[in-house]
């Protein structure tokens, strides 16, 4: 589950409704000047860590292109940025999810209602039908996948084939949380657009704007200085609970290889048995645990490689098994227990 799950299930709007961009002027214009020359590549990955707004700039960027059709026109030409007015027809039909020019891959639930874990073959198929369908107005056909990184092996290589044969004036706009892994043939048809993460003041800002809170709230700022640039885990913390669950998490995580029993008790209990907030945030904990030793300094150290092929197959093990806990609605404590028995086993 990722913390944009979240910012769904509570009512936060979608990136498709959201019209304000916080602290990526340079990959805007990067986007804007691409397309202004007339000579846009096909295909973007825009890359960067979760919660900083890489699904809000492909939206953005799609009713652009969706409403400024023409890239050599006066307004297109002039504009400073890629806004579209909310009120555009254009802007109210991708809110709606109804624009005949945007397809967007996400994963989906199934037949019984329950969230898939990947974007399926058949899902990524429909490019196929919508690019050779009748053109949207004035020519153009913008496909959103978000993310990348759920495609499974078959559906990277379904959309891999559209990638090799673009049709005109086709816009393909992938996000990714970790651009190096995405298939290096998908990658090599892409201009690549790496997101930073957001300052503290920007975190703010957007968070203040989607949660409709003044920016001067402290719990807010609390969060945000918490959150590591992404909006989108300053929103999960916003409780005080799960930001004193992601400390407590963080504190545990700190003894590895040694666990406290009665404290993994504890902690499982805090996370409820259907809170998927407090499940986000300690998920998230783990996240950036890993990832931090992942990336260190040591990280390419030969004698330091088993230990991170470790902590890597480990982290792939504690996907799998929050997915199920979500999907399934099972109980926490065992998630808690099985998490740093792996993590312990992997940093001895």
């Amino acid at each position: 589950m990722s913390p944009r799950q979240v910012e769904r299930e509570s009512a936060i709007p979608h990136p498709r409704e959201t019209s304000l961009l916080f602290g990526h002027r340079e990959a805007e214009t990067a986007l804007l000047t691409a397309y202004r020359s007339g000579r846009i590549p096909h295909a973007w990955l825009i890359g960067g860590p979760q919660g900083i707004g890489k699904a809000t700039l492909a939206y953005r960027m799609a009713r652009f292109v969706l409403a400024r059709g023409q890239p050599l026109a006066p307004a297109v030409q002039g504009a400073e940025d890629l806004a579209i007015d909310p009120d555009d027809a254009v802007a109210r039909q991708v809110a709606a999810s109804s624009h005949g020019g945007l397809l967007t891959l996400e994963r989906t639930a199934n037949d019984r209602g329950v969230m898939r874990t990947v974007i399926t073959v058949d899902e990524t198929r429909e490019t196929i039908a919508f690019f050779g369908s009748t053109a949207a107005a004035e020519g153009w056909r913008v496909c959103i996948v978000d993310t990348v990184d759920e495609l499974n092996p078959n559906a990277a290589n379904a959309l891999l084939k559209i990638l090799e044969e673009p049709p005109q004036q086709s816009l393909f706009l992938l996000v990714s949380h970790a651009p190096a892994r995405v298939l290096a043939t998908i990658q090599s048809r892409c201009r690549k657009l790496r997101l930073r993460s957001l300052t503290t003041d920007e975190v703010i800002a957007a968070a203040a704007t989607a949660a409709d809170l003044a920016p001067t709230d402290l719990a807010l700022r609390e969060a945000a200085e918490a959150s590591e640039g992404s909006v989108a885990r300053a929103l999960t913390l916003l409780g005080g609970d799960a930001l004193k669950l992601q400390q407590r998490t963080a504190a545990l995580l700190a003894r590895l290889p040694q666990v406290d029993p009665r404290e993994l008790h504890t902690l499982g209990e805090s996370l409820g048995t259907s809170d998927r907030v407090a499940l986000a945030a300690f998920i998230d904990g783990i996240d950036r645990w890993i990832a931090e030793r992942l990336h260190s300094d040591d990280a390419n150290a030969n004698q330091n490689l088993p230990r991170l092929a470790r902590l890597a197959e480990v982290w792939e093990k504690i996907v799998r098994a929050a997915r199920d806990t979500e999907t399934y609605n099972l109980e926490r404590k065992p998630l808690v227990f099985s998490v740093f028995g792996w993590l312990a086993d992997a940093t001895r």
